[in-house]
């Protein structure tokens, strides 16, 4: 009976398919890491210097200083600005743990605004909020971390003069984003400094952790780069300011220069399978919906659902074969360790309210029509009832 049952069962979908995008770069990446086995130079080896410039002439940016992993690109930033004891850094509340944590890790204090509904990004009237709960609470605000979530930018036209108000530094939190572009300019230079990261689910992902941090700023740059090296100055023994260990390794480099190839064409695949599936889900679930001028790298596909309505939902799927995520559902000023830290007024009830209704649905550039076919069916069949 069990064995027939287990027969029955439906053939579950993976969730971000990277072992597609494997099958076919095949042996490029075999090649690849296989150089840098031949030379032996394992990190910051020619590889790496290679695809900073590959990936500065992608977002059209004078300079790319990659780094160990998207949590060390912020924190070099932030590290690099003096930031710490006694000032603030403002950030929204619905995003991962590590746009904050960077902000406690040198020592200055978080301060949590709000997001939009439509975009789940940054809300600027509430980063004003948030900027007046810092001076309230005895903190100098002097930096802003924008998130663009989920794939899609900020809306940095609105972002950008209340920073120039306050006298902000921007720190753009590209992890999930690389690659999208806002008003026709790529992420990477709508911001003094960009972080960006390549964990194998990002769509730019390599085998491993690595990231970047992205900017015009040369003297910002040289900095970064002294940093990520335990502060060097002109040799390894010659210390001239207190950093850390942030290399990306070589064979990851290595990765990532053979996946940069694909990335425009991949790219292209998300757009069209987030447009297939806002098109076909729109009657029964709250679709994505992109700002004016802006496109995504759709690193997720995240519905709303009614309240009440996202743990049937995932149930059924689950039942299906389909695997969901939910991004995030305990926003960050609800968090244990960051429940001290300072709140613009009003709170951030959009926060709370996508943590209670988002669902995230499988989305990589190897999602097949087909397949496709099965989850919009399935999100029907658990919702249209």
């Amino acid at each position: 009976m069990n064995q027939h049952a287990a027969r029955l069962d439906p053939v579950s979908i993976p969730f971000i398919d990277l072992a597609a995008q494997r099958r076919r770069l095949g042996r490029s990446i075999d090649e690849a890491i296989a150089r840098v086995l031949a030379h032996c130079q394992f990190i910051l080896g020619p590889e790496v210097r290679a695809l900073e410039t590959k990936l500065a002439e992608f977002c059209g940016a004078r300079h790319v200083v990659t780094c160990a992993s998207g949590t060390d690109a912020l924190i070099l930033v932030l590290m690099a600005q003096g930031i710490g004891p006694g000032d603030a850094v403002i950030c929204p509340s619905f995003t991962f743990t590590a746009t904050a944590e960077v902000i406690a890790l040198v020592g200055a204090t978080p301060v949590f605004a709000d997001v939009e509904e439509k975009s789940f990004n940054l809300d600027p009237a509430s980063l004003q909020r948030a900027c007046a709960a810092a001076r309230e609470a005895g903190l100098r605000p002097k930096a802003v971390i924008p998130v663009d979530l989920f794939g899609q930018p900020a809306d940095y036209d609105r972002i950008m003069p209340i920073a120039d108000a306050e006298s902000l530094f921007v720190l753009d939190d590209a992890a999930q984003a690389f690659g999208a572009t806002y008003k026709n300019r790529r992420l990477g230079v709508l911001a003094p400094a960009t972080a960006t990261s390549f964990f194998p689910a990002k769509p730019l992902g390599c085998y491993g952790d690595g990231g970047a941090v992205i900017t015009d700023d040369e003297e910002l740059a040289q900095v970064i780069r002294s940093l990520r090296v335990h502060g060097e100055g002109r040799g390894k023994y010659d210390c001239v300011r207190i950093g850390l260990n942030g290399r990306m390794d070589t064979i990851q480099a290595a990765v990532l220069l053979e996946k940069l190839k694909l990335f425009p064409e991949e790219l292209l695949a998300r757009e069209r399978i987030a447009r297939r599936y806002s098109a076909r889900l729109a009657d029964v679930a709250t679709v994505p919906r992109l700002a004016p001028g802006s496109t995504s790298v759709w690193a997720q596909y995240t519905i709303r659902v009614a309240p009440g309505r996202r743990d049937g939902l995932a149930d059924a799927l689950k039942a299906c074969g389909i695997p969901t995520a939910v991004h995030y559902p305990i926003p960050l000023h609800r968090q244990e360790p960051y429940q001290r830290f300072p709140v613009a007024a009003g709170g951030a009830p959009v926060s709370e309210r996508l943590a209670d209704e988002v669902i995230s649905l499988p989305m990589h550039a190897y999602l097949d029509a087909a397949t496709q076919d099965r989850i919009i069916d399935a999100v029907w069949g658990a919702l249209a009832i």
